[in-house]
């Protein structure tokens, strides 16, 4: 557990620090200088929607006294407000395992057409929680309905890749974490 936190703090220490850099153009008189209305496009005017996949590793609190590992996949669409799925899978070694299925919703700080910076993202599902030591199966040993809240982060490298830390909380899981890498379109 150490060693995932103090990977996380250097992950955000070494990749928040381009997000907080200054603007090229400090004062708003010389950024008006120098925009020329001939350089805009039709493409810079048409709102361009965001279609965003990704893989994960993720942690929660589903067992007794200790963490559950494990991974994710998810999806989503839309620009300052995302709609999306995530199907993640963690292992305790208590012999705890869970399948959850969330729906996301996810609002970005920064505006109507950000897709990267802070966010918000609200999830609800189903978990299906089972004793690893008496075999997985469908159906499970227990089903819950999930809900939580996470903030996150997106830092975008290019125009389409993306790697996203987040923190969340909720039940039946008390917190958790996790680092997402992927593709948007």
């Amino acid at each position: 557990m150490k060693n995932l936190s103090f990977f996380l703090l250097i992950f955000f220490l070494v990749f928040a620090s381009p997000a907080f850099a200054q603007d090229e153009y400090e004062d708003q008189d010389e950024k008006e200088f120098f925009y020329n209305e001939e350089e805009e496009t039709e493409e810079d005017t048409i709102t361009r929607e965001d279609f965003w996949i990704g893989i994960g590793a993720d942690t929660a609190l589903y067992g007794i006294s200790e963490m559950a590992y494990g991974g994710s996949f998810s999806f989503g669409y839309g620009s300052g407000t995302s709609i999306g799925l995530k199907a993640s899978w963690f292992i305790a070694s208590e012999g705890v395992e869970v399948l959850e299925f969330s729906l996301l919703l996810r609002f970005y700080f920064l505006g109507a057409k950000a897709y990267y910076g802070p966010f918000i993202q609200l999830m609800g599902g189903l978990s299906l929680l089972t004793n690893r030591l008496t075999n997985f199966s469908i159906p499970s040993d227990y089903g819950s309905i999930t809900a939580g809240l996470s903030f996150g982060w997106r830092f975008v490298f290019g125009d389409r890749f993306y790697i996203e830390p987040s923190v969340r909380g909720g039940y039946p899981y008390l917190f958790g974490g996790g680092i997402m890498a992927g593709i948007r379109f």
